[in-house]
């Protein structure tokens, strides 16, 4: 490509670099979670939530088990500023709930906040302002110690407005465009608002770390999160937060390696959704810490629900390989992975397997509300025996003798590639009912009957291209002297090489269903058969596998 020339460096390291985060493999406490859904989610829309969608989102988020949610920047709109009229005058804040509420390091736009916040039962005053180089020379044309000192005044500010309002409010302060700000300057300023506010073990205080544009590789981030955390005055009074975007691609991985180097809380969207390319995933996140054992603390058990209500309310769409949330995301096609899955399934049922280590799945689809026969495998022309069995015991009771499966599984992809299509579990099943359950022919066994003498005699009523014959034969048993009269009467030299019968419920009423295998020139034919009674099961398997012989 041209002119990448033009493109330089625009982070900056900690002047004292740690890694230490490095010798942690793995994140085994959980974040606070605050969802910024409501506000970052909703003005990167192209049509920014209505009063009432928003509030349907908002009981959506507590649903899933938010206990702090940003709700917006009601000092931008006239919706903004009357959803969080409406949601306090109307009681509709759990008690266990804070919502939190952005405002610029400006006096007229944090007053207006607090107009809007007032007689909140809890809430988080959320100041931020720009510190980059490329903001401070281009944007505001200020010195470093200019904009220090709005940091200073906003926060100055806001402590005189919340003990002048009714409510209960906590401080939260962002260096915003932090990535393209010096590390030890957004520490300088950071810590000029802790030394403003003075937070104690009562009222601890947020410093949130925002990845505005996100330009750095993860493993930076993390180094500049360490130096953040370690360097902060009063660190135990502090929470450190992460605000991660998404531009390159990395904001999962900058949240993780950022809590490994010390952060304690994460701000993210459900899916993602926020300006340009996005927010953090928290979706992913919380899943990711569930899929090694860690309880996120938010139920996503529902995640069907959560996506419909979702792209309802925003009008986005989840990507059918959104982690985790996709409907495509535990789904395998390739015939390899269905074998594994479906083999990884009954190596569970088997051992009665605690832990779950089903190959190609890394958590159970059913924990998030998926179902193994629609979700899980479905069948197309890239398929195998595997799946195409896994199919038809799974949604219909129907468990094959495993050398007709590859059988079963060709024809299968057959159709599916022929008429590049899916096939559907009904689908699937009308093709094995066609093949070897309700195939027709000239051939028809009308009436059987047997007699024990030096073992099994067979009297057979034969109804064959408009002849009825009745033919009897001596077996080593019932099945066997049917099959000898009928090779007696075709004059025929196949082989009854497979016989294999299965239950298709519980109980004694329940059906069996027989599988007869022939072998005629080197070639095997199958039927199978269904009826409360065995050997009539057997006998129909017999009679379709014969008539794809006379065929």
């Amino acid at each position: 490509m041209k002119n990448f020339e033009k493109y330089q460096r625009s982070y900056y390291l900690p002047p004292t670099p740690s890694t230490n985060w490095v010798n942690k493999d793995h994140l085994d406490k959980v974040p606070i979670w605050c969802s910024v859904d409501l506000r970052d989610g909703n003005q990167a829309l192209v049509e920014p939530m209505s009063l009432e969608e928003k509030l349907e989102f908002f009981n959506l988020l507590i649903k899933i088990g938010f206990k702090e949610i940003e709700v917006g920047f009601p000092a931008a709109s006239e919706t903004e500023y009357q959803f969080l009229r409406t949601i306090i005058e109307k009681d509709m804040i759990p008690n266990d709930v804070s919502i939190q509420v952005l405002t610029q390091a400006r006096e007229h736009i944090i007053r207006r906040t607090f107009e809007a916040i007032k007689g909140a039962p809890r809430a988080i005053v959320h100041l931020y302002n720009s510190t980059s180089v490329a903001q401070r020379e281009q944007v505001f044309r200020k010195s470093k110690e200019e904009i220090k000192e709005l940091a200073v005044e906003g926060a100055k500010l806001l402590k005189k407005l919340a003990q002048e309002t009714e409510g209960e409010f906590s401080f939260q302060y962002s260096p915003e465009s932090f990535p393209g700000t010096e590390v030890e300057y957004a520490l300088e300023v950071c810590n000029s608002v802790i030394d403003i506010w003075q937070p104690d073990s009562e009222h601890k205080v947020i410093i949130n770390i925002p990845t505005t544009v996100e330009n750095a590789m993860p493993h930076v981030f993390a180094k500049q999160v360490e130096y953040i955390s370690t360097s902060l005055k009063n660190r135990e009074n502090v929470i450190l937060s992460l605000h991660p975007h998404n531009d390159r691609g990395c904001g999962v991985c900058d949240a993780e390696l950022g809590l490994l180097a010390g952060a304690d809380r994460i701000e993210g969207t459900l899916f993602g959704n926020g300006e340009r390319t996005g927010n953090v995933d928290i979706i992913t996140l919380a899943m990711n810490l569930y899929a090694h054992g860690v309880n996120p603390e938010l139920d996503f058990s529902d995640m069907p629900f959560i996506c419909d209500k979702y792209e309802k309310l925003t009008g986005m769409k989840v990507n059918e390989r959104q982690p985790y949330a996709g409907s495509l995301v535990f789904t395998a096609f390739s015939g390899s992975h269905q074998d594994a899955i479906a083999k990884g399934m009954q190596w569970r049922k088997e051992k009665d397997c605690q832990s779950w280590t089903v190959p190609y799945l890394p958590i159970d689809p059913k924990d998030v509300g998926r179902e193994y026969d629609s979700d899980v495998i479905r069948i197309n022309s890239q398929s195998g025996k595997g799946g195409v069995s896994y199919i038809l015991q799974q949604r219909f009771g129907i468990q094959m003798p495993e050398k007709m499966k590859e059988e079963m599984g060709y024809l299968a992809k057959s159709i599916s590639d022929s008429q590049h299509k899916e096939l559907t579990p009904e689908w699937i099943y009308e093709l094995f009912k066609e093949a070897y359950l309700e195939t027709k022919g000239a051939f028809e066994i009308k009436e059987f009957h047997f007699h024990q003498a030096n073992g099994i005699r067979a009297e057979v009523g034969i109804c064959h291209q408009g002849e009825h014959k009745v033919i009897s034969a001596q077996g080593n048993g019932r099945l066997d002297a049917v099959s000898n009269a009928v090779k007696q009467y075709l004059e025929s030299d196949y082989e009854l090489t497979n016989y294999e019968q299965y239950s298709l419920g519980k109980g004694s009423s329940a059906k069996a269903i027989s599988y007869v295998g022939l072998t005629y020139q080197d070639k095997l034919y199958w039927g199978a058969g269904i009826d409360e009674d065995i050997i009539k099961s057997s006998i129909k398997a017999l009679m379709i596998a014969v008539n794809l012989i006379s065929d």
